[in-house]
């Protein structure tokens, strides 16, 4: 299905020679563009194009009017501080590096829409559809040596403007405005569903003090198009990772529900469905387990993954849906959400997960 195109975004490959011309003088870069190549996946209303150079380089550059140019700029300037700090140890290499103009990541700006350029990072094998319980294990492992990694390093990212709490905050703040049904595009009775699990979601934020858990820099969208791997005797190893759409500084549980569907047992791109079944498969209770070993979780983590899948479903699919997903599918998860998703997370059976981090 072709993507409608975001008006703002119609002329984006206009944009990225303008913002390559404006970087090309603040740096001295002397490369021309030869062309542009649209990669965009078609799934979001960003426009991702290959920029080719007359010396046969390339960079990747982004071009957005989604949510908020400044949070947009914050984002690039932490992501660009963390692949510095990882630069130096296992995970060197591993993020694609943002341009940056006098130490600074560069962000091109016009009030409307904006644009970033990224070195092209270099990708190795994609994991299978539907990975053998091998490959789970292998990446359970992976993934808790990056989050240790990313850990150690949160303590040298300065502040975020935006966090779950107030994501969650501004969003019941919009279902309960009288205009909410038209906003949304949903009937009263789903807008009532959806302000009740915003209202619970905050409850529970304030009740497990989830302001003083420990934040780590995350990527959340862990679907296969986004990342790369090797095999080192076999073993799946983490080796690039790209699209740092739903970048933040959280906790770690918010990047589970999409390793749950990497994990699952119909694969993670059979359809477009956010449903938060996987949660429970039992290949996601292997891949829990082979996280644990290498970087414990505790009964608390456990409790707190289907509040994690209910703010991903009510940021991301609710608050910001129609900024970020195509409109037919924006309209398609914000119904199932309404109907479905968020019900069928208050029961899921989390006893072979607790059993797994014990007491």
């Amino acid at each position: 299905m072709t993507s409608p195109i975001n008006p703002l975004l119609g002329d984006a490959e206009h944009v990225v020679r303008e913002a390559w011309a404006e970087y090309a003088s603040a740096t001295n870069d002397a490369r021309t563009v030869l062309r542009t190549e649209e990669v965009s996946a078609h799934v979001s209303t960003n426009r991702v194009f290959r920029v080719h150079f007359a010396d046969a380089s390339t960079l990747v550059a982004k071009v957005s009017s989604y949510g908020s140019y400044f949070l947009f700029a914050e984002d690039h300037d932490r992501l660009a501080r963390c692949a510095s700090l990882l630069r130096h140890g296992r995970w060197a290499g591993f993020l694609a590096d943002v341009l940056v103009v006098d130490k600074r990541p560069y962000t091109w700006y016009d009030g409307r829409c904006w644009c970033a350029f990224y070195t092209e990072v270099q990708r190795a094998e994609s994991l299978p559809r539907i990975l053998p319980p091998a490959d789970i294990t292998a990446l359970a492992r992976e993934i808790a040596r990056l989050h240790h990694a990313c850990a150690g390093i949160a303590p040298a990212l300065p502040p975020v403007s935006n966090s779950v709490k107030g994501d969650a905050i501004h969003l019941l703040d919009q279902l309960t405005n009288p205009f909410a049904p038209r906003n949304f595009d949903l009937p009263s009775e789903d807008i009532g569903v959806l302000a009740r699990f915003t209202h619970e979601l905050l409850l529970q934020l304030e009740t497990v003090h989830y302001d003083e858990w420990a934040k780590i820099p995350i990527l959340v969208d862990w679907n296969l198009g986004n990342f790369s791997v090797t095999r080192e005797d076999g073993a799946v190893r983490l080796f690039s990772r790209w699209d740092y759409d739903w970048f933040r500084v959280e906790s770690r549980l918010l990047d589970f529900y999409f390793l749950s569907r990497v994990s699952s047992s119909t694969g993670d791109r059979t359809s477009f469905t956010y449903s938060p079944h996987t949660l429970t498969e039992p290949r996601f209770v292997e891949f829990v387990r082979a996280y644990h070993e290498v970087n414990p979780l505790t009964r608390r983590d456990i409790e707190f993954l289907p509040y994690a899948y209910r703010i991903f479903i009510l940021n991301y699919v609710i608050r910001e849906g129609a900024r970020f997903f195509r409109d037919d599918l924006c309209a398609q998860f914000r119904r199932d959400a309404a109907h479905g998703y968020l019900e069928s997370s208050t029961r899921l059976n989390l006893r072979p997960l607790l059993e797994i981090v014990g007491d």
